[in-house]
């Protein structure tokens, strides 16, 4: 790492701070967006038009129409809405749980932490995504079975993150002195451990926005996830790949949307991380 000099770091955090902000605003739009998206279409979602069948972007339709008629922008906008709040739900369960289980095996260990870490290490020895499709598979696709599926597994990232910041905290001297005081285990950890971890917990949240953007569609994708006719990033690919040839607006454009999003959390996950690294 690079060691920089007083003014030197200021001057970077100001930079990475300007920086946070103007990414923070985007994510906000989108979010925004996505969330109005229903008033904001141009054109009905889900009408077929026989008459503009795989039709070129133009003033009616924006951004071209699909196999069956309907408005490629109207379907982005509100598979927005179903890709960015499915993720921003699941990466919040998965957060919560894993940090609640990081928590734990941390501060007690003992038999539990054995126990529970053995089983991420079942987990972690079957690739993520392989795993997610099985789960998805018996569930019988579905949006809320394509969640579960990506759940089963990302909570591990946070257990582990929170255990190993755990285990260090709770050697620091508040924390031995909130022993002394007669302090409950979970109110230290809750109250006096859980505060000063949160910050590395949340910057990976943020970089995991991403990556659950993009498994989401990929089982959406693959047909077990959300189904068709329902507007959703992943299911648009599948259904639009086949005359992508005759109509490559109506796979780009929610492609493109998916590739845009995930580089904006990462981005903003990748800068905060950043900024919590500047010492001034």
């Amino acid at each position: 790492m690079q060691v920089l000099s007083p003014k030197g770091a200021q001057k970077r955090k100001l930079y990475l701070r300007r920086r946070f902000t103007a990414l923070v605003i985007i994510a906000v739009a989108l979010l925004m967006i996505s969330a109005l998206a229903p008033f904001i279409v141009p054109n009905n979602p889900y009408y077929n038009d026989a008459l503009a069948i795989r039709s070129m972007p133009s003033a009616q339709y924006p951004f071209g129409t699909d196999g069956l008629g309907r408005c490629v922008l109207s379907r982005v906008l509100m598979g927005a809405r179903t890709s960015i709040c499915a993720t921003l739900i699941l990466v919040f369960i998965t957060f919560v749980f894993g940090t609640f289980v990081g928590l734990l095996c941390g501060y007690y260990g003992g038999i539990l932490d054995t126990v529970i870490m053995r089983l991420i290490d079942i987990l972690l020895s079957v690739p993520q995504m392989v795993l997610a499709i099985a789960v998805a598979g018996l569930g019988g696709g579905g949006m809320m079975n394509a969640m579960i599926a990506l759940g089963f597994t990302s909570w591990i990232v946070y257990a582990r993150l929170a255990k190993c910041q755990t285990i260090s905290a709770k050697q620091e001297d508040y924390v031995q002195a909130a022993r002394l005081g007669g302090h409950s285990g979970c109110r230290i950890m809750l109250v006096h451990i859980l505060p000063n971890i949160a910050g590395s917990l949340l910057v990976n949240a943020t970089i995991q926005i991403g990556t659950m953007l993009i498994g989401f569609a990929g089982l959406s994708f693959l047909g077990i996830g959300v189904q068709v006719p329902q507007a959703e990033w992943g299911s648009m690919i599948n259904e639009s790949r086949a005359y992508i040839q005759l109509a490559p607006w109506a796979v780009l454009a929610p492609g493109g949307a998916v590739v845009l999003t995930a580089i904006l959390f990462n981005y903003l996950g990748d800068t905060a991380r950043d900024l919590l690294e500047v010492k001034v």
